[in-house]
């Protein structure tokens, strides 16, 4: 088949996979072309991707002997993408749509479509002491071949300049034309300090994992990297981030919240194009109950990157706090289109789908939340908020009994974490154990959990409303 000229790029794309002969790389169902096509008619007005060649930067692969560069090779990736998206001649797939991949690698062709791009990027990092060895090819999606590769073996302090001609090796080898700015964002570097940026990836890697004690370690790492670079924006932002998560799931005090919006602020002075800047700020502003400049941040981190999931996931639980449940559904649906891989979103729309009573959509939303967390758990069977989130999602399509293993199973990680006693108080609530949810909610809330627009506006807790205690606790919020 042959790209007729008269069509866009991308619609021709989509066509091509509804005819294609091998299952595996056809369009799926009736569903998914509707997806597309919809995707196809919202950038239509704004964009023209067609007219630009695609890429996708796939996490790269750990050499080192001991395997515990993950963070490194991550971080290496992010920052190629970083650079390509500031071009205007290409388009990149965002991080979250390219790191879906990092556990399982399927064929360059089925990547593509998958991403809807014409290439990737792949590599491989083997880093010891102060030495580092970084692969990268970039590789035609549909036909498997190599378009260009390079082998870079350098002092650990040369990473920057790598990264800086990998980008510009992507740029000739796809013949992106780059203008004068453009050609200067392509040096930009987030720090020039290498145990810096060491710090702030590995800060990144704990703070993901959305953990008390993951959070406390980010936080010391994130504090690292900004001693070490004053003006390093990411690292404040990261600062910026574990404050706000301390303030609003471990310690609810106003020396906590103040430092959460010093960080975010320095953040955004030292560079107001960064949307993870901007996105920083705006949560910090929506727990200092600033809701307006919080919406503001939130919409420039979109506006500066539309593919930023923490813009759209925060923003969506901004507005579920603050009671607006149709803008809540809204965002946490984008967030689940920049990061399809995201069990979080879809059981967090879920249930707010199951209280404006779109009760088909709610389960058929969870039963796809449930269906990531179990190939989730299946790689790291200790992520305690994968086991409770998918357990709320159990109880609530009626599988009591497996919901409540997966419930028992996080509690025996994390027996004390305040943010699983407030998911614990939701599954039992849901699975009709009133009194032992109302215990949970009540040890959250003294370890620090006291952000009450949640019990005000969870569906989960519907069935204590009328409880004696839980009204009690629901005074004690203030």
């Amino acid at each position: 088949m042959e790209w007729n000229p008269r069509l866009s790029r991308q619609l021709d794309w989509v066509i091509r996979h509804c005819l294609e002969k091998d299952v595996r790389h056809r369009t799926a169902s009736a569903l998914e072309l509707r997806e597309e096509l919809a995707r196809l008619k919202r950038e239509a007005p704004e964009s023209r991707p067609d007219e630009v060649p695609s890429i996708a930067v796939l996490p790269f692969v750990d050499m080192s002997r001991e395997k515990d560069q993950a963070y490194f090779c991550e971080g290496i990736a992010e920052e190629i993408i970083n650079a390509l998206c500031r071009l205007q001649g290409l388009r990149v797939a965002s991080r979250t749509a390219s790191f879906q991949f990092t556990d399982q690698l399927p064929e360059p062709k089925e990547i593509g479509r998958r991403l809807r791009v014409e290439t990737l990027l792949e590599g491989s990092v083997r880093k010891s002491g102060n030495r580092v060895r970084i692969t990268a090819q970039l590789v035609d999606a549909a036909a498997g071949f190599h378009l260009w590769s390079e082998s870079y073996d350098r002092e650990l302090r040369d990473i920057f300049q790598i990264q800086e001609e990998i980008a510009q090796n992507i740029v000739r080898a796809l013949q992106v034309t780059l203008s004068p700015q453009e050609k200067g964002a392509l040096e930009k570097a987030p720090t020039r300090h290498v145990q810096a940026y060491d710090y702030y990836l590995r800060g990144r890697s704990f703070y993901y994992r959305y953990g008390k004690k993951d959070i406390e370690f980010a936080l010391q790492l994130f504090s690292r990297a900004t001693e070490l670079d004053r003006g390093y924006a990411l690292a404040y932002a990261g600062l910026a981030d574990c404050w706000s998560y301390i303030y609003l799931y471990s310690e609810r005090k106003e020396s906590v919240r103040l430092q959460a919006e010093a960080a975010s602020r320095r953040a955004i002075e030292l560079a107001p194009d960064s949307a993870q800047a901007q996105a920083s700020h705006a949560v910090a502003m929506s727990i200092a109950g600033r809701r307006e400049e919080a919406e503001r941040g939130f919409e420039a981190a979109i506006k500066l990157d539309p593919e930023l999931f923490e813009a759209w996931y925060y923003c969506a639980r901004h507005a579920f706090v603050n009671g607006d449940l149709d803008k809540a559904e809204r965002y946490f649906e984008e967030a689940s289109r920049v990061r399809p891989d995201d069990f979080q979103s879809p059981l967090l729309e879920a249930q707010i789908c199951e209280t404006l009573k779109r009760t088909e959509k709610a389960q058929a939303l969870r039963r796809r939340g449930v269906d990531l967390v179990a190939e989730h758990i299946e790689l790291h069977p200790d992520d305690a908020r994968a086991l409770y989130m998918g357990a709320n999602g159990l109880v609530a399509l009626g599988e009591r009994e497996k919901g409540l293993e997966w419930a028992r199973r996080a509690q025996q990680i994390e027996p004390d974490e305040p943010m699983l006693l407030y998911n614990l108080g939701c599954i039992y609530s849901l699975a009709g154990e009133l009194e032992e949810a109302i215990d949970c909610l009540k040890r959250a809330v003294a370890r620090g959990l006291t952000q009450k627009g949640w019990f005000e506006h969870d569906s989960n807790l519907d069935p204590l409303r009328e409880h004696p205690r839980f009204r009690a606790l629901m005074d004690k919020l203030g």
